[in-house]
């Protein structure tokens, strides 16, 4: 029987992944997590008391609990991370700690308990940026050119992976995706922000001038990626995981504003965020030429199933939005 370890379970790709696994696939889930402010059990409420997931509180850096945890598991699928870039610039330390720290404690843990397959869950911002009118997109071979603490930090988190399996022979893989969206997403991302705020007739902060440019990739597209990694990719490989639906900050407030019936006027621009990348893309043709991967949902699909389900789930928001998350908002956006 597979059993896997995943880390950061209660946050938003991990609990997406998590329900994914147990209406997909077999495998037995133990899940660990710190509960920090992007943490939440209500992700899982589903599927808690499942006799195939088990859920642990504790932090990736507890030495001790986690190689009991190792022994226990045959694979890893490591999302734990802090991993807004404005936090990151606000506390680079806490990203160090955890993307860095805690990345070296599972890899020794997972190495000494000879773990069959540790799954890294990266990002495409390891790459750096790219020009907005060049074309390119990033794949496995782009050189790495992180730009903030965040990116910086899971930069070094796929080294300290490489170096695992170089140095003591463990067997990983890794995936750098593009950026996820869906259902349990906290709302200080993009999609979700811009989704609470319109509803409220709030301001949707735009940085600069609105242009930079995401690629979009529904959570549910990244969830079976990763699936497929660990059951046939290649041992000691990364696969680039993208969505192909490219928009930049105005067309992702539009497309919002214009769903839920709300004026342009919301749109508000606000000063850019040091280091901003320009451009993110990312070429997922390994992927799909060696394991049959591609992109299942349009952006146009997605983006609709989101809306939805924020709306559907406004209790769920509104219980971040009164919390941690309105201290943090009050700070960046003067309480608007």
């Amino acid at each position: 029987m597979t059993k896997i370890l995943v880390t950061g379970g209660a946050g938003f790709i991990g609990a997406n992944f998590i329900h994914w696994v147990l209406k997909n696939r077999d495998w037995e889930i133990l899940n660990l997590d710190k509960l920090t402010y992007a943490g939440n059990l209500e992700n899982l409420k589903a599927v808690e008391g499942g006799s195939r997931y088990e859920f642990i509180q504790g932090d990736i850096c507890d030495g001790p609990l986690v190689n009991d945890l190792m022994r226990k598991v045959t694979h890893v699928v490591h999302f734990a991370a802090e991993s807004h870039v404005d936090r990151s610039v606000l506390e680079p330390a806490v990203f160090v700690e955890t993307n860095v720290l805690g990345t070296q404690v599972l890899l020794q843990a997972a190495s000494k308990n000879k773990i069959k397959r540790f799954h890294h869950v990266s990002t495409d911002e390891v790459f750096g940026a790219l020009e907005l009118s060049d074309g390119k997109k990033f794949n496995e071979e782009t050189p790495y050119n992180p730009h903030s603490p965040y990116s910086a930090s899971k930069a070094s988190s796929d080294h300290l992976v490489r170096a695992y399996g170089d140095t003591f022979g463990l067997e990983y893989t890794m995936t750098n995706c593009s950026n996820n969206y869906g259902p349990y997403q906290f709302p200080e991302k993009i999609i979700p922000l811009f989704v609470a705020n319109a509803r409220e007739n709030k301001p949707l902060p735009i940085y600069g001038d609105g242009k930079a440019v995401r690629d979009y990739l529904y959570v549910d597209d990244h969830c079976e990626a990763i699936a497929l990694v660990i059951e046939k990719g290649k041992p000691q490989e990364t696969y680039c995981v993208g969505g192909d639906s490219e928009k930049n900050s105005i067309e992702i407030a539009e497309t919002i504003l214009e769903a839920l019936g709300k004026t342009r006027n919301l749109m508000t621009f606000v000063k850019d965020r040091p280091g901003h990348d320009r451009r993110y893309a990312i070429d997922h043709s390994k992927i799909t030429k060696e394991l049959g991967w591609k992109p299942r949902v349009t952006f146009e699909e997605g983006i609709a199933k989101t809306i939805r389900w924020n709306i559907d789930n406004m209790a769920w928001v509104e219980n971040i939005l009164n919390g941690e998350y309105q201290k943090y908002y009050k700070k960046q956006y003067g309480g608007k």
